[in-house]
């Protein structure tokens, strides 16, 4: 990362097209050396849950969502679901993925997020 920059944030509120997108640019990210963070708001929680990012494996002309997915948490990237989602769609820790995934509330993932460098949303 730039000694200039903050954290590279992502933030997902799609559980369709933002999907690949985000987990593209965040393992693209951690591939250069920023720091990024992938914020999950409701909308897009689901594709943290066991078995659905294989529903985005092999679209054609598109990387696999699991290693990319893989990539970034093995590389010190973050991924972020906001705890609104636990009680809006339903979820618990149990059924998320991945154990690495963490649950934080906005105000913590503001923090987290300040000064950021680049910022996206899908």
């Amino acid at each position: 990362m730039s000694e200039n920059n903050g954290p590279m944030v992502v933030v997902c509120n799609s559980d369709t097209a933002g999907v690949m997108p985000t987990f593209i640019m965040g393992a693209s990210g951690v591939g250069i050396g920023e720091d990024v963070i992938l914020f999950f708001c409701p909308g897009g929680a689901s594709v943290l849950l066991k078995g659905e990012l294989e529903k985005f494996q092999g679209k054609k002309g598109l990387p696999d969502p699991i290693e990319l997915f893989n990539t970034i948490l093995d590389e010190g990237g973050r991924i972020i679901l906001c705890e609104l989602a636990l009680e809006a769609k339903d979820i618990k820790k149990e059924d998320l993925r991945d154990e690495r995934i963490e649950i934080l509330n906005a105000p913590s993932f503001l923090l987290d997020a300040q000064g950021a460098g680049i910022t996206l949303t899908f």
